[in-house]
């Protein structure tokens, strides 16, 4: 039965790459400086959770569900169970340096036992490469590998500028765990394995072409690293090596459901080569996977394809078999400009992340380095894999897996180019909440309900924090929502109640990024009840509960200084994954879906949302015409 309560409760197993309210700066200083003097992630009080609870429930839950879950509310605050849940976990908060981050970490991630592939692992689209020849791609992906290691010398001598938001030093420990890191898999639970702690650090990276791994050193002996030639004259021996297209897909084993490829995995490390081979590319410090070009198509549908294939890699007679899916990052670099990269999110959210992606793209512009004299250099060493008849039979059930999943996501990228962030500042709304509302009247119009909605924001105010949940659907959105749609509506009164809309939203956001979120809290006290091995409270069994926990509209706001796209499939079957990246004078935004559900379709969300953006302009701009 508690097996039942621990699936029940990892349902809430919802992680996205995550959003900082307004603009983070960075002050150069040691970034381990403010770690140790960072505050502990508050328990929030009892009594306030449940009354935003109830309040996140109205637009959502019939008024008779509502009724019922206000006396569940009522009976667990007042029978004792909730007090004393509550104890429990204000005591894990004082023995603890985070009360939240160890159950995050595992509930959303290490349990989860769905493909890492489409449902937790982000792709992030960068602009698009004209390669005239593949010595193109080569120079390309050395610049690149140069600019991570150069990044990697702020981590390894700690001189990482130190992130603040309002004033105040933000957790820095996430930039320390993307590098040198990789998932491994377990029948189930898996885990993650860091290689930087330890007496030896890791000096290669991997690199993979027609489906076959090569470890290449990227330091010399002396710890200085490969000048960008160097780096571009190994990768020219690499592809050389390489040019037989028939090699077994390895990879596309990670694309896996985590039981299967965890059999699979201990399996495949049987033979003595493939466990030495899988440890090469699990050490090392990141993974850059070399694309066959994909089909051509127009240029409209450039984006999208492209989000698809940094998600999955396009399938098994494609680019899946070109991965190491549970390596924390790999950069993808394809033959016909495309290039991106895709994370394995249990590490860190997006911020960091697309700090990186930021640095490394500011690092590829500067002109090119001087040339290196030309030392002989050691040829990149191939990773040998011995394919039994078993480990066969594996991939090839990987790849008829691995083709389902491409088939089903229904991917839509909206680069929406009538305004950006710097009409909502001209109006006084906060960029974020403008976007968001948007995205609740776009559902509301396509069927004429609200739902669920997830918005991530950080909680690295506090040491080792991770994300909490921002509940984007509220009374406040739903009356703006229902007045846009009411003919009878004065445009003033539907002005009144967006910025109404947009200032509780401001609101809820500055209470979840200071510790005073409902859902992690949610979370943490049913974890306490499975750890104190008591009944299951009621609450946790109501379907009020299982609709709030059903976040049709999971959302993410990544904010990038480059041009890019950030995407990640929906959280539920009938769900959008939306992401979005506001510039000052666009706004990009990444829709996905699943085409085995008949009630959803990215490209009618994404109409609906364009839609919806340029409604509300209208609004802004009639009312301030009428004004004048």
């Amino acid at each position: 039965m508690l097996g039942v309560f621990v699936r029940a409760a990892l349902r809430q197993g919802v992680a996205k790459p995550c959003r900082l309210v307004r603009s983070v700066t960075h002050v150069p200083e040691r970034s381990h400086v403010h770690q140790e003097g960072l505050p502990k992630l508050p328990v929030p009080p009892l009594k306030q959770t449940f009354e935003c609870y109830l309040a996140s429930l109205e637009p959502i839950v019939s008024e008779e569900e509502l009724e019922h879950t206000r006396k569940l509310v009522d009976e667990f605050l007042k029978g004792g169970v909730g007090e004393r849940l509550q104890k429990g976990l204000e005591r894990r908060a004082r023995k603890t340096e985070n009360w939240l981050s160890e159950w995050w970490m595992q509930s959303a991630y290490l349990d989860c036992r769905m493909p890492v592939t489409v449902y937790t692992s982000p792709g992030v689209v960068l602009p698009r490469m004209r390669f005239t020849d593949r010595q193109g791609q080569m120079r390309f992906a050395a610049k690149l590998i140069a600019g991570v290691l150069d990044f990697k010398k702020m981590i390894d001598t700690e001189t990482l500028p130190v992130e603040y938001l309002s004033g105040k030093p933000l957790c820095m420990d996430q930039y320390y765990q993307i590098l040198s890191s990789c998932r491994i898999p377990g029948p189930k639970r898996d885990t993650v394995v860091n290689y930087t702690i330890g007496k030896t650090s890791t000096t290669h990276i991997t690199v993979v072409h027609n489906f076959q791994f090569f470890v290449l050193d990227v330091y010399h002996s002396d710890g200085t690293p490969l000048t960008v030639d160097q780096i571009y004259m190994q990768l020219e021996k690499i592809w050389n090596s390489s040019l037989q297209t028939n090699k077994e897909p390895i990879g596309i084993l990670t694309s896996q459901h985590r039981n299967t490829w965890g059999k699979a995995y201990n399996n495949l490390i049987k033979d003595k080569t493939n466990k030495e081979s899988v440890r090469a590319i699990q050490k090392s410090i990141f993974t850059v996977c070399l694309d066959a070009p994909m089909p051509r198509m127009s240029d409209e549908l450039y984006w999208s394809r492209v989000a698809a294939q940094m998600l999955h890699g396009g399938g098994a007679r494609w680019n899946s078999g070109n991965r190491w899916f549970d390596k924390t990052l790999q950069f993808i670099v394809g033959e016909d400009g495309t290039c991106g990269l895709v994370y394995e999110h249990a590490p860190a959210e997006g911020p960091p992340i697309v700090f990186l992606v930021d640095y490394v793209v500011k690092y590829m512009q500067r002109a090119d380095i001087v040339r290196s004299p030309m030392v002989p250099l050691a040829m990149p060493l191939k990773l040998r894999f011995n394919v039994t008849p078993e480990v066969k039979r594996d991939i090839e059930k990987a790849k008829q897996n691995l083709n389902i999943m491409v088939h089903d996501l229904d991917v839509k990228v909206l680069m929406f180019s009538y305004f950006g962030k710097n009409l909502q500042k001209q109006h006084k709304l906060s960029p974020d909440a403008f976007v968001q509302m948007a995205f609740q009247l776009a559902y509301f119009r396509m069927y004429n309900t609200c739902c669920s909605t997830y918005e991530t924001a950080s909680l690295r105010m506090f040491k080792y924090g991770r994300t909490d949940a921002i509940n984007a659907t509220t009374v406040d959105s739903f009356k703006f929502v229902q007045a846009m749609q009411d003919p009878a509506k004065q445009n003033t009164e539907r002005l009144t109640l967006l910025q109404k809309a947009v200032q509780k939203h401001q609101e809820s956001t500055y209470n979840v990024i200071h510790g005073q979120g409902i859902d992690r809290h949610l979370l943490g006290l049913k974890m306490q009840a499975i750890e104190d091995l008591t009944s299951m409270p009621e609450i946790f069994m109501d379907t009020s509960y299982a609709v709030a926990q059903h976040y049709n509209l999971s959302t993410s706001q990544v904010g990038s200084k480059t041009d890019c796209v950030m995407c990640f499939g929906p959280m539920v079957p009938d769900g959008y994954g939306v992401c979005y990246n506001p510039m000052d004078e666009h706004i990009n935004i990444a829709i996905t879906a699943f085409n085995s559900c008949e009630e959803t379709n990215a490209a009618k969300f994404a109409q609906a949302v364009e839609d919806a953006l340029l409604d509300m302009r209208a609004l802004l701009e009639d009312t301030a015409t009428a004004k004048q």
